[in-house]
């Protein structure tokens, strides 16, 4: 499981030129679901996205947490994160997880944050075309593998 997080001042998704969600400060994440992935990259990658601390302090340290700071969260499914681009133009998207496991994956993937969070996340719609507008704060991306924990 993948996700590419960021850290905004604001965020929004829309879908058909329909606001689907939109979110104040907080973080943004992308998550891809490859075919192996399991409930443990779940739980793993949840938790460290809640408690990664890339918020700043009094001092403007990167000292705090989403659950230090209450921010929002909005969730992006981005099966796009599994591209290959070894061969070829065309990346290939072998390695995405099928929509019957990524679906699964991706709705235990928002309990699990609203429960960490103990709030309601701001969501994309899954296989959905969305744009999605953010203004990056820092700006500050982190990328996490939860194949690549230790």
């Amino acid at each position: 499981m993948r996700a590419v997080i960021q850290r905004v001042c604001s965020a929004s998704v829309s879908i058909n030129k329909e606001l689907r969600a939109e979110i104040n400060q907080g973080l943004v994440v992308l998550l891809g679901v490859c075919p192996v992935d399991t409930i443990e990259d779940v739980d793993w990658l949840c938790t460290k996205i809640c408690h990664l601390r890339i918020f700043s302090d009094h001092l403007g340290k990167m000292n705090h947490s989403l659950v230090d700071t209450d921010g929002d969260l909005l969730l992006i499914s981005q099966f796009t994160l599994f591209a290959s681009t070894k061969k070829g133009n065309r990346p290939s998207y072998l390695n995405s997880a099928t929509p019957e496991v990524a679906i699964t994956l991706y709705q235990e993937f928002i309990k699990r944050l609203e429960f960490n969070l103990n709030k309601k996340i701001a969501t994309g719609v899954f296989g959905a075309d969305m744009q999605v507008s953010l203004i990056n704060d820092g700006p500050v991306t982190i990328q996490l593998d939860s194949k690549k924990r230790v």
